[in-house]
């Protein structure tokens, strides 16, 4: 079979198409045939090993200290269930799944063995294959970070960061609660955002959120590159913080405000569990999100995917199309 192998840390050059044996599934696994996946931010990061201090050693003991102990990238994925183990009960060929591989990874490859145990679902009735390789990671995490920030009908949300894969999410998980919804990110995502139905938007390069006045109930920053504090001062009494993307100064405020202030700095990375997998097929199925992609690429372009990815350009997901 074909996947993309990674070798070394370092730029998307490293990247390449290969040949590699098609593996068989365990008693407990199934063997799907990969229709679609896609480069986050994250996959870019992993690639250069781009990390946070505070977790650097162990990703990379896990990953492999001095070269990928992983060959292939890519966290998100669906496609056709091919053969099923022989412990596998629920499952069946043929089922058409999203999934999330977990730390194993495997996306960018033509097929993949996945453990029954591992977050899956059907992908949507009212979803194409690429559509739904993008809820595992943009999905859960936007769902994951409003309910983190325990957000509520009525009240002000500002998603920093928001015309990515976890922002475009977020951003209609949010209007689905009744939500009142500022988006800040580049230019040439506004639009975009505006017809997903933010009530405003604010281009970070001409205007700073933290001085036009403004005041929310909740702030989801999934960019990590906003000061924590001026965040936590255009907070309403009682509002919430959530650090998508934390780095250590972010953490320590978070437990400082659990004892010091009304206003809270949330940190806590989500955890893939099939009942939110179902629950954002339910509510892709009656209309209320969808999957926003800007740009497709085949298999053998996943390193110019990697690249476009790293320009911060991306509105929405890049996904790549291994049919």
């Amino acid at each position: 079979m074909k996947a993309i192998i990674w070798t070394e840390y370092g730029p998307p050059e490293l990247l390449q198409l290969k040949e590699i044996p098609k593996p068989q599934p365990k008693p407990d696994e199934v063997l799907i045939k990969t229709r679609a996946s896609t480069v986050t931010a994250g996959d870019c990061e992993m690639r250069r090993f781009d990390i946070p201090g505070w977790i650097w050693l162990p990703i990379r003991l896990y990953f492999g200290l001095f070269r990928p102990r992983i060959k292939v990238l890519g966290q998100e994925l669906a496609g056709e269930i091919e053969e099923v183990g022989s412990e596998v009960r629920i499952l069946k060929p043929g089922d058409a799944v999203f999934v999330s591989p977990g730390m194993t990874m495997g996306g960018y490859a033509e097929y993949i063995t996945v453990s029954q145990k591992m977050p899956m679902a059907q992908i949507p009735q009212n979803m194409t294959f690429e559509e739904a390789a993008t809820i595992p990671t943009g999905g859960i995490n936007g769902l994951h970070f409003v309910r983190k920030g325990k957000l509520k009908s009525g009240e002000k949300l500002l998603i920093i960061g928001a015309g990515g894969s976890i922002g475009t999410y977020a951003l209609q998980i949010a209007k689905d609660i009744g939500a009142d919804v500022t988006c800040v990110d580049s230019e040439e995502k506004l639009e975009m955002l505006r017809d997903l139905g933010a009530e405003e938007v604010i281009d970070y390069k001409r205007d700073d959120f933290t001085k036009l006045g403004n005041k929310y109930d909740v702030i989801i920053d999934i960019t990590g590159k906003i000061s924590t504090l001026a965040c936590m001062k255009v907070l309403n009494s009682g509002g919430r913080l959530v650090l998508g993307n934390p780095r250590v100064g972010g953490m320590l405020l978070a437990i400082w405000t659990s004892f010091a202030s009304s206003k809270k700095a949330i940190v806590a990375l989500a955890s893939e569990k099939v009942v939110d997998f179902l629950y954002l097929k339910e509510m892709i199925e009656r209309g209320a999100i969808k999957a926003v992609i800007e740009k497709s690429y085949p298999l053998e372009e996943v390193p110019e995917a990697h690249r476009y990815v790293e320009t911060g350009r991306k509105a929405g997901n890049v996904v790549i199309n291994i049919s």
